[in-house]
């Protein structure tokens, strides 16, 4: 009840600063859309404690100026309110210097930033990185708690506060090699290498990308070895496909976007079974650097493609802008089953899922084609029957129409998604469509004809 309350006050206090200064917005998200990391770091480690927040700020336009993404004269802190100490709550700096030869200040990460501070400028946007948060709130150590809000905040070079945003920093400790039942111990898996030429499993702790190449850290592992990534998939796919063993936990499952809860999408739809994988390593693939494409002509097509040679994470399109800027992050592309993934853009917009209201950036709402080859004046629809725009289609769809229709209820925000049955009007015969679609197997929910 605590986090409920905790996190309805925060987005009171997003919705009200965001009133701060009308001409300045700024977007968070975190790169991957979830980090792992060790509890425990004195067996054998996988991650560290190691977060990563993008931020871009927009001046918004209006009538006779487009909106621009900005930098100059501005400064964004970060913080993670309710999560201000990580030590203790880890003993990873226990182990820092074994690992990774770093001296490193209680609550200070492998880049040297802690769990506040100022982001750095880089190129057109903000950034912190290897922030060493954990899971685990001041006020609950017992308890994951792997969505966490923080907090960004815009500063003018006077000080003066314009804006802030509440990006999700996701983590979980839940590597469950041992509690999922797969092995007996940390150490059982350490001698599973002892056969392995000038190994010792008994000389803790040991860093896993030391031996076996790690994209994930940079590290070049031993020659002759695979990757860590291979190693893992191959050795395991023979045993199990299911990914929330590892990735990070079945109560921490990461893949909680649209793509899920809308389409049915699982880990294997995008990336194979766990031994593809693997074998797709072995073939020449370099994991975390390729990685599934939007643009595949099975999946969204060129017109939705990341730019090239880059990842959806490292992609910028519409005015230069991350694509995660509006659409979230990888495996929490927006809407999210998890409310706090959607907190941002209610913030901004009104409604969860993508950033789509033109006049957030604009000011106003823009004429001719945006991102994708959208018109903002003529094209909203983006979830066909979400009439109530609260990112679901089921009954209350219907019920909202019925009651704009007969009751001077309020107006669909994107008459589109309200027509449900394509014919160019919202009426009750679009609240009929939507009870056969979901009572009766009937017809998808169509977008209505651009006006």
């Amino acid at each position: 009840m605590k986090a409920v309350l905790a996190s309805a006050l925060l987005c009171v206090f997003f919705l009200t600063s965001s009133m701060l200064a009308q001409n300045h917005i700024i977007i968070g998200w975190n790169d991957l859309g979830m980090h792992c990391s060790n509890k425990d770091f004195s067996s054998f480690v996988v991650l560290p404690p190691y977060n990563n927040v993008k931020a871009q700020v927009i001046q918004v336009g209006d009538a006779t100026h487009l909106p621009s993404v900005v930098t100059s004269n501005l400064h964004v802190t970060y913080e993670i309110p309710g999560n201000t100490y990580s030590v203790g709550k880890t003993n990873f700096w226990d182990y820092a210097y074994q690992l990774f030869g770093a001296n490193l200040a209680p609550n200070i990460g492998l880049t040297g930033v802690g769990l506040s501070g100022d982001m750095a400028v880089t190129e057109n946007y903000f950034a912190v990185t290897g922030m060493p948060i954990t899971p685990y709130q001041d006020a609950d150590l017992v308890h994951e708690n792997p969505f966490q809000l923080g907090l960004l905040k815009l500063y003018d070079q006077g000080g003066q506060l314009l804006a802030t945003a509440p990006p999700v920093v996701p983590v979980s400790n839940e590597i469950n090699c041992v509690s999922s039942g797969c092995h007996a111990s940390a150490q059982a898996i350490l001698n599973q290498h002892e056969q392995e030429g000038g190994f010792n499993p008994n000389n803790t702790p040991i860093l896993c990308a030391s031996c076996h190449s790690s994209n994930a850290l940079g590290t070049p592992g031993k020659p002759g070895l695979p990757s860590l990534s291979e190693a893992v998939h191959k050795q395991h796919g023979g045993v199990t496909n299911d990914c929330y063993k590892c990735h990070p936990g079945p109560n921490t499952q990461c893949l909680r976007d649209v793509m899920k809860n809308k389409h049915g999408f699982t880990c294997q739809t995008c990336h194979g079974s766990v031994t593809n994988v693997g074998e797709s390593i072995s073939n020449g693939r370099v994991p975390w650097l390729q990685e599934p494409s939007c643009g595949a002509t099975q999946c969204h097509g060129p017109n939705y493609a990341e730019e090239p040679g880059k990842l959806f994470r490292q992609s910028r399109g519409h005015g230069g802008l991350f694509c995660s800027a509006c659409h979230g992050e990888p495996h929490a592309i927006l809407p999210s089953s998890q409310a706090n993934d959607n907190a941002q853009n209610i913030a901004l917009q009104g409604y969860a899922g993508t950033l789509n209201k033109c006049e957030v950036c604009h000011g106003v709402v823009p004429t001719g084609a945006g991102p994708h080859g959208i018109n903002g004046a003529t094209q909203c629809c983006l979830n066909p029957g979400d009439a109530n725009h609260d990112a679901k289609v089921n009954v209350g769809d219907a019920v909202f129409i019925i009651n704009y229709v007969f009751k001077q209820g309020a107006a669909p925000s994107c008459r589109q998604e309200s027509d449900a049955n394509h014919d160019g009007n919202v009426n009750v015969g679009d609240a009929v469509y939507m009870i056969n679609y979901i009572f009766k197997s009937g017809s998808s929910p169509q977008c209505g004809p651009a006006r």
